[in-house]
């Protein structure tokens, strides 16, 4: 096997690892509770961002969004068709749980469907167009300045994968996204894959607290997954 073999077979390895998959705009402003008043002039980080289209429809708003993810190292045509290929075996999961989800928003799994599809579409395009609002990243470190922006939004990933992600990771994680941010990190939900609350939330909070930042838990108006309609607010006082 040649080296440029190796290398395609090595990220090919990688990028199978990958889950892409992502929200809507509108599904950003349920889940995390935004209003487009409170975001005008803020500097916005969305981290990890997968295929989520957040940041395509927020700039279009007006809004300085950047998104960050581990994905975002690999060739564009190919986290396409990961993208497609992962939405396809998610709905394929979906139909045998559906029990476990709150059909209000999406209808049904052709209504999610359509959701996750309409996101990578946007957020590709958006990648293809204005490649610099993209910055690949492996947590729990990040490319980014102090303070560099004002809000971090931490979607679908630390306490819903806390059966391979352990507490220490949690932990340094979160001091990152609070570390480039100057006032507010917001995470959701706080349930892991099971709908179960995460089993460490309230030793992290006494831990955040006890360092002087200022936690609070805020009902959003979104659930899909059962339990999960709460976010985490972080802020520096």
């Amino acid at each position: 096997m040649s080296r440029d073999e190796q290398s395609q077979s090595k990220t090919k390895q990688e990028l199978d690892r990958v889950v892409f998959i992502g929200r809507t705009f509108d599904e950003y402003t349920q889940m995390f509770d935004l209003e487009m008043s409170e975001l005008a002039g803020k500097r916005v980080l969305d981290c990890p961002s997968g295929a989520c289209s957040f940041t395509a429809h927020g700039s279009k708003h007006g809004i300085d969004i950047t998104a960050s993810d581990i994905a975002y190292d690999h060739k564009l045509d190919d986290l396409e068709a990961k993208g497609l290929q992962d939405i396809g075996h998610a709905m394929e999961t979906m139909e045998q749980a559906k029990s476990n989800y709150v059909w209000d928003y999406y209808g049904d799994v052709e209504g999610l469907r359509r959701h996750r599809q309409q996101a990578l579409r946007d957020c590709v395009q958006d990648m293809r167009e204005f490649p610099d609002r993209y910055v690949a990243a492996v947590l729990p470190e990040l490319p980014f300045n102090n303070e560099q922006f004002h809000l971090v939004l931490s979607a679908h990933f630390l306490f819903m994968y806390s059966d391979r992600l352990d507490y220490d990771f949690h932990v340094q994680t979160i001091r990152e996204l609070l570390r480039v941010a100057s006032e507010e990190v917001r995470i959701f939900p706080l349930t892991d894959l099971s709908g179960s609350r995460y089993a460490h939330l309230e030793r992290l909070v006494h831990e955040l607290e006890a360092e002087g930042f200022r936690t609070a838990e805020v009902k959003v108006p979104y659930e899909f997954m059962k339990n999960g309609n709460s976010l985490l607010s972080i802020r520096k006082i």
